[in-house]
């Protein structure tokens, strides 16, 4: 860029030190968008989209999971189920044979009554003591924690130690019976008797569920606005029609979950059972359980592996169907 200057009487023109606006960065920077005094704006970089197989393969390690540990036992025991396998045979294709055999199978159906009455008696106390508990407990009191952590140990108490403590307590000179032996009661046949074993078992699987399924209704309790309750105290309800009117609507959906859930697992009972009751299923096998007939039908080398896989068939759809009915009558309370 070039300035006048005068020197003797007329203009000069000089050229003066170049500006940055005639280098050739300058140049290109302007070009690109900036202009004298300012630098140019950067070059975009061009984001390289993934390819279109990317999230499957994110997705693979759990899909090979399920295929592997759930689906493929799944439709590998439904195949089975048509066929007279053993454990050291493949055996051969005998279409419904098993399922005609099991429509007359006087264990089977004593299996089915024996799961179905574990239902009706564990499922009402497993959704109704569990909200109760979880009602005393989901308030903040000096030293609640404790007694939180003392409802939960059963639940993360191993299965063995439950089964031996328990059986410790029922046997015929066990402590319970030592206690009622005070008052000239007993000794009470707990494990020896068909039905009381059948209670007894129903009775440790309520005890160690309690606090699973407090928790799950201390999380819907969290949830219920305390407005609600003062509301309902002001107009003169009581703690009782507090409970019922404010509390149990309120968790009704909680209560719907537990209800599928508790009914489901009660209807594959196997541990509390097999603890209780031994391998045979108690006294003549009066006491077994669908899960318990499973096992004792399809183990050992002279196990029947198709029989067996007929009897889980028919558990799943039964369950389906349990947890079906659930959900179809909660839907039809909330329509009405």
């Amino acid at each position: 860029m070039s300035d006048t200057s005068t020197r003797n009487g007329g203009p000069v023109a000089k050229t003066g030190p170049a500006t940055a606006a005639s280098l050739p960065g300058a140049r290109a920077a302007a070009a690109a968008g900036g202009g004298p005094g300012r630098p140019g704006s950067p070059k975009r970089r061009r984001i390289r989209t993934h390819l279109p197989s990317t999230p499957w393969l994110f997705l693979l390690p759990g899909f090979a999971v399920i295929g592997s540990f759930v689906l493929f036992p799944f439709f590998s025991t439904v195949s089975s189920s048509f066929t007279d396998q053993r454990p050291l045979v493949a055996g051969k294709y005998v279409g419904g044979a098993n399922y005609q055999e099991l429509w007359h199978d006087e264990k089977f159906w004593i299996a089915l009554r024996n799961s179905l009455l574990y239902i009706v008696g564990v499922v009402p106390p497993l959704v109704l003591l569990p909200l109760l508990l979880a009602m005393l407990v989901h308030r903040y009191l000096p030293g609640i924690s404790f007694f939180r952590s003392a409802f939960y140990l059963p639940v993360v108490a191993s299965a063995v130690v439950v089964g031996v403590m328990w059986n410790w307590m029922l046997e015929d000179r066990g402590l319970i019976n030592a206690v009622l032996s005070t008052i000239d009661v007993g000794p009470i046949g707990f494990l020896s008797d068909q039905w009381l074993l059948l209670i007894s078992a129903m009775m440790v699987t309520v005890w160690k569920g309690l606090a699973y399924y407090m928790i799950i209704y201390m999380a819907a309790l969290g949830n219920v606005p305390k407005e609600l309750h003062e509301a309902a105290a002001m107009d003169g309800a009581g703690a009782v029609r507090r409970f019922v009117s404010v509390t149990v609507p309120a968790v009704r959906s909680t209560m719907v979950l537990v209800a599928a859930l508790s009914s489901v697992n009660a209807f594959k009972v196997f541990t509390e059972v097999y603890l209780l009751a031994g391998k045979d299923g108690g006294p003549g096998g009066e006491d077994n359980t669908l899960v318990m007939l499973i096992k004792q039908t399809g183990i050992g080398l002279d196990g029947r592996v198709g029989y067996a896989s007929a009897i889980s068939v028919v558990v799943f759809v039964l369950t389906l169907g349990l947890m079906l009915l659930v959900l179809k009558a909660d839907k039809k309370e909330k329509d009405a």
